[in-house]
């Protein structure tokens, strides 16, 4: 039976196959739709727990760009590794949370200062509109009003690493002292733009919920509930980080 695709790259069609295929368990040890959203959960509240400590240190005078980078490049890799090396999940999904806490935390604290009197609420409103969206997501994909076709992952797919692609190319060019203006300034263009990424990175959380339905009712085996919940966070983690800053876009115009 062929699988659905993910528009997340950590939770693609072959991986899940290849688990299948390779691993068949006894049924009390295979991955279930619950336990990978319980398992998120954790993920998830380790992530608040070391925000809340990026958060703290920056708001009592402290030094957070090490948090940053850390959290950064430390995350980065170990998601990674992670992808490639799918059954060290449960070893390594919670080092991945605690490391994008620091990231987010740090990156949350430095916006609500920046815009601490144009947009006092901005950080609330960004959590508010994460967990919406998410919600949102959620029943239109339950209820099946929005279907993940093969044609729709196909298109969440390549406008994903489009985007993913893009943003790499733009590092590289401020490397070089090049930048592109459109990625960080509230002109018209910039917050269509941001509009068009949180769209695609909340059409992402469609391909998740049907890719974790999927892996559970092929029998996957039980640690890819924490894969699952570590892609689950990946995207969470985007949409709301790109919703922060089309929310400073808006707030720049000002």
């Amino acid at each position: 039976m062929e699988l659905f695709k993910s528009g997340n790259p950590v939770l693609s069609e072959k991986r899940f196959n290849d688990t299948v295929i390779d691993d068949m368990v006894m049924n009390e040890n295979v991955m279930t739709v619950r336990g990978t959203l319980n398992k998120f959960g954790f993920l998830f509240l380790m992530v608040m727990g070391t925000a809340f400590y990026a958060w703290k240190e920056f708001a009592e005078g402290g030094n957070v760009q090490p948090m940053i980078w850390t959290g950064a490049i430390g995350g980065l890799i170990v998601a990674l590794i992670i992808t490639f090396k799918k059954e060290w999940a449960p070893f390594l999904a919670p080092a991945y949370a605690l490391l994008e806490g620091l990231f987010v935390g740090a990156i949350s604290a430095y916006y609500n200062f920046v815009f601490a009197e144009k947009a006092p609420f901005i950080i609330i409103t960004a959590v508010g509109l994460t967990f919406g969206t998410a919600i949102a997501m959620y029943l239109l994909y339950a209820a099946r009003i929005i279907r993940a076709t093969q044609k729709f992952k196909a298109i969440i797919f390549t406008a994903t690493v489009g985007i993913a692609i893009f943003y790499l190319i733009t590092m590289v060019m401020r490397m070089f002292g090049m930048d592109v203006p459109f990625i960080h300034e509230g002109s018209t263009f910039g917050i269509i733009f941001s509009l068009f990424v949180v769209a695609i990175a909340a059409l992402n959380l469609i391909l998740d919920f049907d890719m974790i339905e999927q892996g559970a009712e092929s029998g996957a085996p039980k640690y890819m509930e924490w894969y699952g919940a570590f892609g689950l966070l990946v995207t969470i983690v985007w949409l709301y980080l790109e919703i922060l800053r089309l929310l400073a876009k808006i707030s720049g115009r000002k």
